[in-house]
């Protein structure tokens, strides 16, 4: 039985209580005190080995900060919750930290944001991360990480940001990140991620922002993309996406911002659109889509920006674009669009960047351009725009880039265009416009690139423009300008007056141009003498245009070691003495052209130290002395043009010297993949411009005068013509297979035609004439399949002409001279002499007579025989190889 106390037993002992109850409370306060002293030991060792992985701390944050003399909570970057005291955040964004993350880390049990982005960490990202349950926003934005995305990512439920932009992360999304359904912001932009947009997504209903821009995403836009009404940032641009825009994009009607650029999307741009009326940004550039642009487009009237340019858009552009008001960019360019620029553009007051150019738009440009006044970008290029420049271009004070070229406007250049002060591009090249370069030109203090090439300009080239101290480019060529040259702007970089009608000397302060990386001043009329700074020039200097000019004197000598030289033109004027040996300084030198001077020297053996000439040309000067032992130090192995026809060369063909053009043995040239002789230039504030290292080369191919404009690597030429090289051609030739013109002509060669000539196999012309060739022209030619010019004219051939392939289109021009030759398509056959035929007296009618006599009397003998022979020959059946040939010939008959 159960003894019960009474409770007045209890009472009478009150000593008891208070010693029990304090001891139940400190006992108590010591398990709380002990649990939270571990905690934060915890969180401590946590962070302490996250700083111990740290290699770099420029600033010292960490080093000087985390002590274990301090308590946690205030290191700088953490935050401890205010309950329990426990490390709840963590931000050591932007502090150009080094190092790895601790896999401790996944320790700090509170821990419910951490930041580090913009720092340099790298390594993969630790599982363990996963293990923070209370985990709501991650950010390891522009980092260096690598490896894939954990597959236990769905264990952060709570997840609400996860932004992994900028890093190395390779692989699959994995399937888990889509149970973390409270997920608003999404971004794994610019990383290695692959495969297709996981349909899975369409789950993350909460989703604000999903930005998987700049991976390798590929396949179609998942329809469930439609379950993300919430999405006001949808940025999938720059993947390997196909297929049509989906029609369920409509569905996101609070959509803000729009990127599916640079993607291979198909299709036309769809009417649903129409229902995102909260749109700002549509990017939908750099695509396939085809269509016109949808009327529907003018419903969305907070569009501030229109990003359409790279597709294949058709039609005009809508009148309701004048809708949209707000609109600050406009990308329309690189499309077929057609039609005049609508007046409607002149509503766009608040317009910024406009780019209509690279299409096909007509008219004349609109005087509403003119109420366009916070313009600083206008591209209308490249398209077939007439009429003239507008006045009211003067109105759009803000203007900082003006694009007209490549149209076909007419007039002057309007005066008020001097009212653009903040001007620093220009571009009106390739139009019609005429009269002279307005003074006011010198009003632009900002201007850096002036393009007024290939118009009709007249006139003077304005003093004026030497006072702009910020241009770099100055490009005036192709035009009639007349006069002299002008003091040049102190910065300039590219210099281009060529092809006009200019006279005098090229002026000293050109030399004061330490900037100059090319000048182009061919086709002019100047005189003198080069100036010898060009060559104090060199460490700038990349490309010089002097050629088709009346220069005379010697080329300069001087230039410099550390030469940047990459392009020497100074052909066609009358330049004498030999060629500077101070060249060999110049090893980048990819072309030299001294054509058509009075240059009197050997050959330039030195030139085998440039081991990056491309092309060489030494023509129509009075080079002299024999090339055969040409000392090849470092050997050209990439010339794949040399032109030294028209001098005074003798001795044998230089054997070493086509043994090393590895350049245009298969060997190097088809590793090659083609490309133009030029380069771009980059200059402050990221403008280019192109040099054009081989424009206005001139050579003499398939019988004429080639002219180009840009030269592609896959041209190879040798042209030894004009000289007085003897001795036989040699083999070695054959194995130049990439070679398209031989013209070794005009020479004293002698011997056959070697068949490994044969071995051409991208041969289009081939000229060996007035040589002193003998033998049989080899049937190897015939393998020749692209040949399109032959002249084998005056030698000493003999035999028979092949025949089949590109050898029957040849005329009798292509063999002349050569008196033992014969077949088409010479007139002449084998086995046939040019005799004289019998003269028969005419007035003799007994002859006459006797004549046709005779003639009968040999028809009618010949006919008995032939019958008699016949009837022989089928009845007893011999000889059997007559029965043979006759059969085979009714047979081909039967068949026809």
């Amino acid at each position: 039985m159960m003894r019960l106390t009474p409770i007045s037993n209890l009472m009478a002992r009150p000593s008891f209580l208070p010693p029990f109850m304090f001891g139940l409370l400190f006992a108590t306060f010591g398990v709380i005190l002990s649990a939270k002293y571990s905690s934060i030991t915890v969180d401590q060792s946590a962070l302490l080995a996250l700083k111990s992985h740290i290699t770099h701390d420029p600033h010292n944050f960490l080093a000087t900060n985390w002590s274990t003399s301090t308590s946690v909570c205030s290191w700088i970057g953490v935050t401890c919750g205010s309950r329990h005291h426990r490390v709840t955040a963590l931000n050591l964004s932007s502090m150009d930290l080094t190092g790895t993350i601790s896999s401790q880390l996944g320790n700090l049990s509170f821990l419910a944001s951490l930041d580090i982005h913009q720092n340099s960490f790298h390594g993969t990202l630790p599982i363990e991360l996963t293990n923070l349950r209370r985990m709501k926003y991650l950010d390891f934005d522009n980092n260096s990480f690598s490896g894939e995305l954990s597959s236990t990512l769905g264990n952060l439920s709570k997840l609400e940001r996860l932004s992994l932009d900028w890093n190395q992360i390779s692989g699959r999304i994995p399937n888990s990140l889509f149970k973390c359904k409270e997920l608003k912001f999404l971004s794994l932009f610019n990383n290695s991620l692959e495969g297709s947009i996981p349909t899975e997504i369409g789950n993350l209903t909460l989703l604000e922002t999903l930005d998987l821009g700049d991976n390798y995403f590929k396949g179609e836009i998942p329809l469930v993309i439609g379950n993300l009404t919430s999405l006001q940032f949808l940025y999938l641009s720059n993947n390997n996406l196909t297929g049509e825009i989906p029609l369920v994009i409509g569905n996101l009607t609070s959509l803000r911002e729009l990127y599916l650029n640079n993607n291979k999307l198909t299709g036309e741009i769809p009417l649903v659109i129409e229902n995102l009326t909260s749109l700002q940004f549509l990017h939908l550039s750099n695509n396939k889509l085809t269509g016109e642009i949808p009327l529907v487009i003018g419903n969305l009237t907070s569009l501030r920006e229109l990003y359409l340019f790279n597709n294949k858009l058709t039609g005009e552009i809508p009148l309701v674009i004048g809708n949209l008001t707000s609109l600050q960019f406009l990308y329309l360019s690189n499309n077929n669009l057609t039609g005049e620029i609508p007046l409607v553009i002149g509503n766009l007051t608040s317009l910024r960047e406009l780019y209509l150019n690279n299409n096909k738009l007509t008219g004349e440009i609109p005087i509403v351009i003119g109420n366009l006044t916070s313009l600083q970008f206008l591209y209308l290029s490249h398209n077939k725009l007439t009429g003239e420049i507008p006045l009211v271009i003067g109105n759009l004070t803000s203007l900082r880039e003006l694009y007209l070229a490549y149209n076909k406007l007419t007039g002057k250049i309007p005066s008020t265009i001097g009212n653009l002060t903040t001007l620093e591009v220009i571009d009106l090249a390739y139009n019609n416009l005429s009269g002279e370069i307005p003074l006011v030109i010198g009003n632009l203090a900002s201007l850096q690139m002036l393009y007024l090439f290939n118009n009709r300009l007249t006139g003077e080239i304005p003093l004026v423009i030497g006072n702009l101290t910020s241009l770099q480019v100055l490009s005036l060529d192709s035009n009639k300008l007349t006069g002299r040259i002008p003091t040049p702007p102190p910065l300039l970089q590219f210099y281009a007056v060529s092809t006009n009608n200019l006279i005098g000397e090229i002026p000293s302060s050109i030399c004061n141009l330490t900037s100059l990386g090319a000048m182009a001043l061919h086709e002019n009329n100047l005189e003198g003498t080069i100036p010898k700074c060009i060559g104090n020039l060199s460490s700038s200097l990349t490309a010089v245009f002097l050629g088709n000019n009346n220069f005379h004197g010697q080329i300069p000598e001087n230039f410099a070691k550390g030469c940047m030289l990459r392009s020497l033109h100074i052909n066609n004027n009358e330049l004498g003495g030999s060629l500077p040996r101070s060249l060999g300084n110049c090893k980048a030198l990819n072309l030299l052209d001294v054509g058509n001077n009075n240059l009197n020297d050997t050959f330039p053996s030195w030139l085998g130290n440039l081991d990056q000439l491309q092309v060489l040309i030494l023509r129509s000067n009075r080079f002299y002395g024999q090339i055969e032992s040409f000392d090849i130090t470092v050997s050209l192995t990439k010339l794949r043009i040399i032109d030294l026809s028209h001098n005074n060369f003798s001795g044998y063909l230089p054997t070493l010297f086509f043994e090393h053009m590895h350049a245009i043995r298969d060997e190097y040239g088809k590793k090659v993949e083609p490309n133009y002789m030029r380069e771009v230039k980059i200059m402050k504030d990221a403008h280019l411009f192109w040099v054009n290292y081989a424009y206005g080369l001139s050579v003499t191919a398939k019988g004429l005068e080639m002219k180009f404009e840009s030269l592609l690597s896959i041209w190879m030429q040798i042209d030894l013509s004009s000289n007085q090289f003897r001795g036989e051609i040699p083999k070695i030739l054959g194995e130049l297979h990439l070679l398209i013109v031989l013209n070794l002509s005009h020479n004293c060669l002698v011997g056959p035609i070697p068949s490994s000539l044969g071995n051409l196999s991208e041969l289009e012309s081939l000229d060996l004439s007035s040589n002193k060739l003998e033998g049989r022209i080899p049937t190897e030619l015939i393998n020749l399949g692209f040949l399109e010019v032959l002249n084998l004219s005056q030698n000493n051939l003999k035999g028979p002409i092949p025949q089949g392939k590109q050898f029957d289109t040849f005329t009798n021009d292509s063999y002349m001279g050569n008196l033992d030759l014969y077949g088409l398509p010479l007139s002449k056959n084998c086995g046939t002499d040019e005799e004289t035929p019998a003269i028969f007296d005419r007035d003799d009618d007994g002859d006459e007579l006797n004549w046709k006599f005779s003639i009968l009397m040999g028809y009618g003998c010949g006919l008995v025989l032939g019958m008699s022979m016949a009837y022989i020959v089928f009845t007893t059946g011999k000889p059997w190889w007559l029965i043979r040939i006759v059969e085979r010939v009714r047979r081909r008959f039967a068949k026809r």
